[in-house]
């Protein structure tokens, strides 16, 4: 899956909470202020090159919506990024973010409780 910019991934988080929408539908839901009604075209045409934004036409009117959800997006875009700034190590990542974003105890407690049910789901298997 090719990574999104930061203006397509905008596009998207609208689409996904839409479910399909019309280019003026997706500006309506983009705080001030608001880019032009081309640009917003140029960024679903993009997304639609990239094989994640579909639409059906009524004329010459089109209506966009989502070919990938947002859990996949999510997964992919925190694959890469583990990929890219952890060296693909959980660990690293998991031992960099309770260093450096100063959880609190209930935090590191409900972590350690998910942690700790996969972990007997996996050596059930």
């Amino acid at each position: 899956m090719k990574e999104l910019t930061k203006a397509e991934e905008q596009i998207m988080h609208i689409l996904w909470k839409l479910k399909k929408a019309f280019v003026n539908d997706i500006i309506d839901q983009i705080p001030e202020p608001k880019p032009a009604y081309n640009t917003v075209s140029t960024i679903i045409r993009i997304l639609e090159t990239k094989g994640v934004v579909s639409h059906k036409a009524y004329g010459k009117t089109h209506e966009y919506y989502p070919l990938i959800s947002k859990e996949q997006y999510t997964k992919g875009f925190l694959k890469g990024f583990i990929e890219n700034y952890f060296s693909s190590s959980y660990k690293d990542m998991v031992s960099f973010f309770s260093k450096n974003e100063k959880l609190s105890a209930k935090d590191i407690e409900e972590i350690i409780e998910i942690l700790q049910t996969q972990l007997k789901e996996q050596k059930e298997k």
